[in-house]
């Protein structure tokens, strides 16, 4: 059953202008989607730079407010920040930044970066919040001397855990991981992302994983959402989206996944090549006559296509061959 559902959440941004500084329109950043989290499960949040992946991620942990829709958390609308103290929601949703060392006050000591979210929630005597906090650093792999230092004196992906102390701390239901690994060297990201899955089962937790890498939550989800322009243009599980894609935007993504293997990579560079050549003739299939995105259409119990009809995706794979 899921713990959190989302249904048709807005996030439309006025644009002003003029002398009186009017509001003349909007960027529809978010624009009427659908998700549904389970405990225990990751959930990866795909597309470009403006997609409006990161205003989602946002919107659910309370820093951004909401046009239209509702978050329901255990089946209780999540509408205020009143409301959400109330339910324990800022406790039980945590996020991890992109840029960790921004999301980590240079003038503190790590043991007060992590203390913050303890002092706040819990009602811990001195002693009770060190032991607290010396549990945290030795889960996440930092020796007990991190405590007295500060942000700058540690690497990237050493700052990451350290980001990661701090967002399980409160024991989450849910952590909403904003391309958590997109500035680290290979390496590291591959550190933290298995370090990541590691703590899941610990925790039982949730993840959001907000990334414009395919190839990076490949390696992590369970289930997938592809985003466009504001909207969802195809949903559904790591093995619909990987194995059997359907809508043009996701195929594209697909094919850009970097390879390591030479033969696979001259392979995928002739499929991006015969994308590429099909697109003009399938936007009508995808896309309105505006550019815009069609509503999902059901394919599977699992998988979910924006598409005019659902007829047309049986045209679309001569049309690209």
């Amino acid at each position: 059953m899921s713990f959190l559902e989302i249904n048709d959440l807005k996030v439309h941004f006025p644009i002003r202008g003029g002398v009186f500084n009017t509001i003349k329109d909007y960027v529809y950043a978010v624009d009427g989607v659908n998700m549904s989290i389970k405990e225990g499960k990751t959930y990866g949040l795909i597309g470009e730079s403006g997609s409006g992946k990161t205003t989602i991620g946002k919107a659910i942990v309370g820093l951004e407010n909401s046009t239209g829709g509702e978050i329901l958390y255990k089946g209780q609308p999540v509408n205020s920040k009143k409301h959400r103290k109330k339910m324990n929601y800022n406790k039980d949703v945590q996020m991890i930044f992109q840029d960790v060392l921004s999301s980590l006050d240079p003038k503190k000591r790590i043991i007060d970066i992590i203390a913050e979210p303890i002092r706040n929630f819990e009602n811990f005597t001195k002693d009770q919040e060190l032991e607290k906090i010396l549990t945290l650093l030795n889960i996440v792999g930092m020796p007990p001397d991190t405590l007295y230092k500060y942000p700058h004196e540690f690497s990237g992906g050493q700052r990451q855990r350290i980001g990661i102390a701090r967002a399980v701390a409160l024991n989450p239901k849910l952590i909403v991981a904003d391309e958590p690994v997109s500035a680290l060297d290979l390496s590291v990201q591959a550190q933290i992302l298995n370090f990541m899955k590691s703590i899941q089962k610990d925790f039982n937790l949730s993840y959001l994983f907000i990334s414009h890498d395919l190839g990076v939550v490949k390696h992590m989800c369970d289930y997938i959402y592809i985003m466009y322009r504001g909207k969802f243009v195809e949903t559904g599980t790591k093995e619909d989206i990987y194995n059997n894609p359907q809508h043009i935007y996701t195929k594209k993504l697909i094919a850009a996944i970097p390879e390591i293997n030479v033969q696979k990579r001259d392979e995928m560079r002739m499929n991006r090549i015969k994308f590429e050549k099909g697109y003009k003739e399938l936007e009508s299939i995808f896309y309105d006559k505006n550019g815009g995105v069609y509503d999902l259409v059901k394919i599977s119990d699992t998988h979910f296509v924006a598409i005019k009809n659902k007829e047309d995706l049986k045209n679309v794979e001569n049309s690209i061959a």
